[in-house]
């Protein structure tokens, strides 16, 4: 969701502060801002609405100097996108600045008190209550952070904040409850403070990820890290691998589509040395619990939220198919507020690209608390999910600039993949078929890479639908949960209405939408469900509906039923779902570009949602 960034060092506050909300774009913002404390004591603060450009102009005009500063990204929870509502929010004094993610549930509670006490707010913001709560609370001889970390004791919710003071100038004081915060530590004095590590990769690759109830000072002295009950505490320096080439675009229009053609990369990467092809398995180092243990595993459930939940669905599918266990996928956000059956005989397998979705992990920890083994599959090193669960995959699929998942989407399937022939080789799977399996797995780079080349057609086709007010996916099997994605990959991102659903309920309802404006994708590569989906290709040809159907083989007897054909190569019918959704990435990609839309951050989108 929204970005923080933080500097105290030697060097001018401003520019570095601007150049860290650059990497933090990606999250999703509607309004941007900074404050620094002057060298002469003083609070320069600079907001505005927008995009970042209208902030550096803002800068460049008032020219804020000082060696201490925060920034902010923010994507609007409570209240408008204005100028008012744009972070650092200050106290009434000006004196204490501060900049917060997250929501606070008891924000209506506080301000009413706040009022009669005679506070003045500016913003309709939650997070103008907890700078108001600081200046409240802070005693005429106390500290900045003992000022926080009382002020603390009174909000309900979830935050990642920094705050400065002229008051106690050349500090910055952060704390972290349910959003994630992590500290940049620099060389020669600096110290950053950022949301995630693509804020300050730039300036250091040390960085100290913080624990929920965690609060930091920051100077140009260091830091010291505490935690709210426990007092003074230490958390392990980490050091970030992925250089900061990626992050940029490296020669492409957008995030989106470079993140769409490193695929054949990260899925050689997320099965690198994972492989075992003479025993048709798989090595995961990640998965610690013993093979007893696993086996006494009755049922799995995977919850996840977005693309991560139609990459759980095609999990379900294999676990099912392969491994013969019963599988369930659960929307992380209900699963959180239902009343589970879960026991210390079900896995709990957590699917979060960034792994701080905020459903996804309160999930996570209502599972523990039932007593549920708890996996977690992540893209991004020492993230909050990756650290609380028993054991788990990292995708390594490098940082996702894009708001629309593409890359992590597929290393998800694969990790999935892999854990599925890892569990099933130890159940019921055959040797045979696991080595046919690993064989799949290693030719899947070289196939993506040949679905790409289809990249300058797939533009063509986009350019014949654009102006369609709707799209209808269809599939089956493993495939219904690519027409799903495939659906909401167009949504995200071109603002079309796109339905994903079952190929087969296309006639309990969604069949009345079809006429000679509406096209249909059809998912229909040569699997056990083939014929089935020809038949439905015929009820829609039959209500004149255009049909781009993606195959694998089958065209001549398509031929005449099918407008538009995309292709991908043969493979296991399990993996399909990994080649099949490519194309479907591509179009969406090309729909929303020549319709003129932001791809890479669609408005209304975040990147991360770390709140409710």
């Amino acid at each position: 969701m929204c970005g923080i960034v933080g500097y105290v060092g030697s060097k001018e506050a401003a520019p570095i502060l601007l150049e860290g909300l650059r990497r933090l774009e990606y999250r999703g913002y509607d309004s941007a801002g900074l404050a620094i404390v002057g060298k002469n004591g003083e609070m320069h603060s600079v907001r505005r609405p927008g995009k970042l450009d209208q902030l550096e102009e803002a800068v460049a005009a008032h020219h804020p100097e000082g060696v201490c500063g925060i920034g902010h990204t923010r994507w609007a929870t409570h209240g408008p996108p204005t100028l008012e509502n744009a972070h650092p929010h200050k106290s009434n004094d000006g004196s204490i600045a501060l900049v917060h993610n997250g929501i606070i549930e008891n924000a209506g509670t506080l301000r009413t008190k706040l009022e009669a006490e005679g506070v003045v707010f500016q913003s309709d913001t939650d997070t103008e209550v907890v700078v108001h709560l600081i200046d409240r609370l802070w005693t005429p001889d106390g500290t900045l952070e003992q000022a926080v970390s009382a002020a603390l004791e009174q909000v309900i919710g979830a935050y990642g904040i920094a705050v400065v003071s002229t008051r106690d100038p050349g500090k910055i004081v952060v704390a972290r409850q349910g959003s994630p915060l992590l500290l940049g530590v620099g060389k020669n004095g600096e110290v950053l403070v950022g949301s995630d590590a693509a804020a300050v990769i730039a300036r250091t690759r040390n960085v100290v990820y913080l624990d929920d109830g965690d609060y930091a000072v920051l100077t140009a002295d260091g830091y010291r890290t505490y935690h709210l009950r426990q007092g003074p505490v230490q958390r392990k320096v980490h050091e970030v691998t992925w250089d900061l080439e990626a992050i940029e675009k490296g020669g492409f229009d957008h995030f989106m589509k470079k993140e769409i053609f490193e695929q054949p990369r990260t899925l050689e990467d997320v099965t690198r040395g994972r492989l075992l092809e003479e025993e048709g398995s798989a090595r995961l180092g990640g998965v610690t619990i013993s093979d007893k243990e696993l086996l006494e595993i009755d049922r799995i459930i995977i919850t996840a939220c977005g693309t991560s939940w139609h990459s759980a669905l095609i999990g379900e599918y294999l676990l099912e198919e392969l491994a013969r266990i019963p599988t369930k996928v659960e929307y992380a956000s209900e699963f959180r507020y239902k009343n589970p059956v879960v026991d210390s005989r079900t896995l709990v397998i957590c699917v979060s690209q960034s792994g701080e979705t905020a459903d996804t992990l309160a999930a996570l920890r209502e599972a523990k608390q039932r007593g549920a083994v708890v996996m977690g599959i992540v893209n991004v090193v020492g993230s909050t999910i990756a650290r609380e669960t028993d054991f788990g995959i990292y995708l390594h699929a490098g940082p996702e600039i894009g708001v629309a998942s593409t890359k992590a989407f597929t290393s998800q399937v694969a990790a999935l993949a892999l854990f599925t022939l890892y569990l099933a080789r130890r159940r019921n799977l055959s040797i045979l078929e696991g080595r046919r399996l690993v064989k799949a797995l290693q030719q899947l780079p070289a196939q993506v890479a040949e679905i790409l080349q289809q990249d300058a057609e797939i533009e063509k086709l986009a350019r014949r639908y654009i102006n369609a007010p709707n799209f209808l996916y269809l599939g089956r099997g493993f495939q219904f949960p690519v027409a799903l994605e495939g659906a909401l990959k167009l949504k995200e991102v071109s603002y079309i209405h796109a339905e994903g659903y079952p190929a087969a309920e296309m006639k309990h309802g969604p069949i009345a939408l079809i006429d000679e404006k509406m096209p249909v994708v059809f998912l229909a590569p040569k699997d056990p469900v083939y014929h089935k989906v020809l038949s439905n290709i015929e009820e829609v040809k039959a209500r004149s509906g255009h049909v781009i159907a993606v195959v694998n083989d089958g065209v001549e007897e398509l031929q005449g039923k099918v407008d538009h054909f995309l292709r991908v190569p043969e493979t296991h019918p399990a993996l399909l779902p990994i080649l099949t959704v490519i194309p479907l990435q591509l179009l969406a990609y090309h729909v929303a570009v020549l319709r003129g839309c932001d791809v890479d951050q669609p408005r209304n989108l975040a990147k991360s949602v770390t709140v409710e």
